[in-house]
C-alpha cells in the first residue's frame, strides 16, 4: 500500500458523478484542493452504507476544513446516481470497475466471500494533496466511525 509522502500516479481516467452530472476525467482533475478518497466495495450493502452515511453526516465539515470528498467503488455511475439520491450524497462518487485507483495506491488484496477467492480493493481512505502526494492513509476503515477516523487524521495535518 502506498505510504504518506509518496506521490500517486494521476493519469488514469474515471467516470464520476457529482451534483447529478456524470463526467469522465483524469483523476488529477478531481484534486482541486486537499482531498479525502474513501474506498468502499459496493452501493447498497450494510457496511458500505454505514461508511457513506458517516461521510454524508460530516461532508459539510470536511468542506469547511478545506477538503474535497470522493467515495470510490466498482459501481457504475448509474448505480451511483440512484445511491446518491437515496442517501443524500452531495460529494463526488467515482466509478472504478478496473480498480485503477487501487492499482495506483498498491491496495489490491486477495479476498474471500462465500468460499470464493478474488482480488479487490481494500476498504481504505487516503488524504491527498492536489499534486497527488499522499498525506495520510487509513488502511482499515471502520464503517461505523469512518468520519471520526478521518477527522482525527485531518487534525494531525493542519
Amino acid at each position: 500500500m502506498i505510504a504518506p509522502g509518496q506521490k500517486l500516479s494521476l493519469g488514469f481516467r474515471l467516470k464520476v458523478l457529482h451534483d447529478g452530472v456524470v463526467k469522465e476525467l483524469a483523476f488529477a482533475e478531481l484534486l482541486t484542493r486537499r482531498t479525502i478518497v474513501s474506498v468502499y466495495m459496493k452501493n447498497n450493502t450494510p457496511s458500505c452504507d454505514r461508511q457513506n452515511d458517516r461521510l454524508v453526516e460530516h461532508a459539510a465539515a470536511f468542506d469547511r476544513a478545506g477538503y474535497n470528498v470522493i467515495a470510490i467503488s466498482r459501481d457504475t455511475c448509474g448505480s451511483h446516481g440512484r445511491y446518491a439520491a437515496a442517501k443524500g450524497i452531495r460529494y463526488t462518487l467515482a466509478s472504478d470497475p478496473q480498480d485503477q485507483f487501487a492499482r495506483a495506491t498498491e491496495s489490491l488484496i486477495e479476498k474471500s466471500m462465500y468460499g470464493r477467492t478474488f482480488v479487490g480493493p481494500t476498504r481504505a481512505a487516503y488524504v491527498l494533496e492536489p499534486d497527488g502526494t499522499v498525506l495520510a492513509v487509513v488502511p482499515k476503515v471502520d464503517p461505523a466511525n469512518h468520519a471520526e477516523q478521518l477527522q482525527a487524521v485531518i487534525r494531525t495535518l493542519r
